[in-house]
């Protein structure tokens, strides 16, 4: 995410340039009473020496344009290693490191993503629906019933057989309208349609490597989050398919990054009216003014209710989740009543830019069905509904009261999906990943599709990458204990985002679900994985013993998840292998 150089946030040097990582401390460390601190000396604590309120307000970003400065020291590891770049080459690789690390990542996740991309040469999965539909937008307005056979002659290569007859849908029409502008491109077909998403999950690594580097204030760590994302296999899965929910993923983690944004702009602010020094009174009645980042999170959130309704629960947690950035950001200014403070000066403003915004962007979305005809059996789905109908409400336009009815009849059907699949899980299991799912699977003889044994196998399964999953699992308990005892702003936003993607589909359990919804919170497993990294490297001021064990120990841990990534790529992007190569990454029968 940019933002990196507003004027008012401090400057600092990248602990990477410097040959450290470190993760700066959640909060401003306790001030002791001078008695409290001499009996402590006494047993070898070191003092503290006080923090600005400024840096504790907003700490230091890491190298940067408005931040590096000229006269950059070499790194110590390349000098080691002989290698001395020339001053000017070296200034500039620290000056745009925050760009050209998490470029150089999201380029290696394109490579992963577009390579071979039309393959599977088929409609996979859930493709089926959202293929179609996405062409019926571009070309009607809105989805339309499919011939039986249709399928078929859109493989062939035939001309796409449309009719304007509309067809029932229950899920809103933004992910759809975003593979569609694939095909509109390239055509349809497997790459045409697969294309935007594929941009998506690329643009989504570069988006958290900067979403990392800016919540623990290292580039080196934010690159290590990218690098992380670009390998986990579900990801992958679901950035090379038409499926709807890397599209929600997306949005979610652009309005994650415009919120992280919008805190350290209004920070930033708030330090600068205060001149740096607590003052009570007004940071308890000051107006933190315009956030036009908050707004485009209020956008974002939009974004992905009109992809899949469950960005209602990203509204609710990121809407709570900025009001308390609010109530800290004023009780570390020095207000005393923080709480009494934000009520009466941020909760409407917030409301406005999360939850009407938001809302705005939802019904705006619906755009072509509204222009749909409607006289009876000419437009969208039941958009003739309220022509003719007496109501209550004379007032609401009857696209609106049509629209309302639509949405009834789409909450019963989600609420009362419970057709059994074979591919269904409970999310109890998802973070072990206990039943992934098979979007693709055909078994070649020797001689066809590639395979060079008597039986081979060729599959696209949508599961993640077992070694990150595994290790985010102890990462949660880490970051956890970090936001419970450490009071760790950054462990509770990972947490929240990880709550508003998984949680609520605890609350239907019964109700047909898989284990791909479970890409929406993959960012926050990955950012609670690179928060663990960073404490096994150490703070920059750790000594060289511990930085050397926990940069082994760190790195290893990567190369793992790197490596255990390559093992299970051939069933990621469906290549075919041999039936017994197959049989040994099925570690669990529950994968089969």
């Amino acid at each position: 995410m940019n933002g990196d150089t507003a004027a008012q946030t401090p400057t600092g040097t990248d602990h990477t340039a410097q040959g450290g990582v470190g993760l700066p401390s959640p909060r401003p460390p306790l001030e002791a009473s001078p008695g409290w601190r001499e009996r402590l000396s006494r047993f070898g604590r070191p003092g503290r020496a006080p923090v600005p309120l400024t840096e504790r307000l907003v700490p230091p970003m890491p190298d940067g344009p408005r931040v590096t400065p000229r006269d950059v020291p070499q790194s110590p590891l390349l000098l080691r290693l002989g290698l001395s770049l020339p001053q000017g080459l070296w200034w500039f690789l620290c000056r745009w490191s925050g760009w050209l690390g998490p470029i150089a990542v999201a380029l290696f996740a394109a490579a992963l993503r577009f390579v071979h991309l039309g393959q599977p040469n088929a409609i996979i999965f859930d493709e089926t629906y959202y293929a179609k539909d996405a062409y019926a937008l571009w070309h009607g307005g809105y989805e339309i019933n499919w011939p039986e056979d249709a399928n078929a002659q859109i493989m062939s290569g035939a001309a796409v057989p449309y009719r304007p007859m509309a067809s029932y849908v229950v899920h809103p029409p933004v992910g759809k309208w975003i593979i569609g502008a694939g095909e509109q491109l390239f055509g349809m077909n497997p790459f045409g349609w697969r294309f935007s998403v594929a941009l998506l999950g690329t643009l989504s690594v570069l988006m958290l490597a900067r979403i990392a580097r800016r919540m623990f204030r290292s580039t080196l760590l934010g690159c290590v989050a990218g690098l992380l994302l670009a390998v986990d296999g579900l990801h992958l899965v679901l950035s090379r398919a038409a499926l709807l929910d890397l599209v929600v993923m997306f949005w979610t983690m652009a309005a994650f990054g415009f919120l992280l944004l919008d805190r350290d702009r209004t920070r930033a602010r708030l330090a600068a009216a205060l001149g740096g020094v607590e003052n009570a009174e007004l940071a308890q009645r000051l107006r933190l003014g315009w956030r036009p980042y908050r707004i485009a999170a209020g956008v974002c959130i939009g974004l992905t209710c009109a992809t899949k309704w469950s960005g209602l629960y990203v509204m609710a947690a990121f809407g709570l989740m900025s009001v308390l950035w609010d109530v800290g950001a004023r009780r570390l200014a020095g207000a005393p009543r923080p709480y009494a403070a934000v009520l009466t000066r941020d909760v409407l403003p917030a409301f406005v830019s999360v939850v009407l915004v938001s809302t705005a962007t939802y019904v705006a979305s619906w755009w072509g069905w509204f222009a749909s005809s409607n006289a009876p059996g000419q437009g969208g789905w039941g958009r003739d509904w309220a022509v003719g109908r007496t109501t209550d409400y004379p007032w609401i336009p009857e696209g609106l009261r049509a629209l309302w009815h639509y949405h009834s009849t789409v909450y019963e059907f989600h609420t009362n999906l419970h057709d059994p699949h074979v591919y269904q899980s409970n999310p109890w299991s998802w973070l072990v990943l206990g039943r992934p799912v098979s979007f693709y699977y055909e078994s070649p003889k020797r001689g066809e599709a590639g395979c060079t044994a008597a039986d081979c196998a060729r599959e696209v399964l949508g599961i993640g990458t077992p070694l990150l999953w595994w290790a985010a699992v102890v990462a949660l308990v880490y970051c956890l204990w970090r936001w419970a005892f450490r009071r760790d702003w950054r462990a509770g936003a990972l947490l929240c985002g990880l709550a508003a993607g998984y949680l609520p589909w605890f609350l239907y359990q019964e109700r047909t679900i898989f284990l791909f919804y479970a890409v929406v919170f993959v960012p926050f497993l990955v950012l609670a994985v690179t928060m663990l990294i960073g404490a096994l490297i150490g703070p920059a001021g750790a000594s060289r013993d511990r930085r050397i064990i926990g940069s082994a120990a760190a790195g290893l841990l990567v190369l793992m998840i790197v490596w255990n990534f390559l093992y299970f790529y051939p069933l990621f992007t469906g290549q075919t292998i041999p039936l017994d190569d197959w049989r040994a990454r099925m570690w669990f029968n529950s994968w089969v």
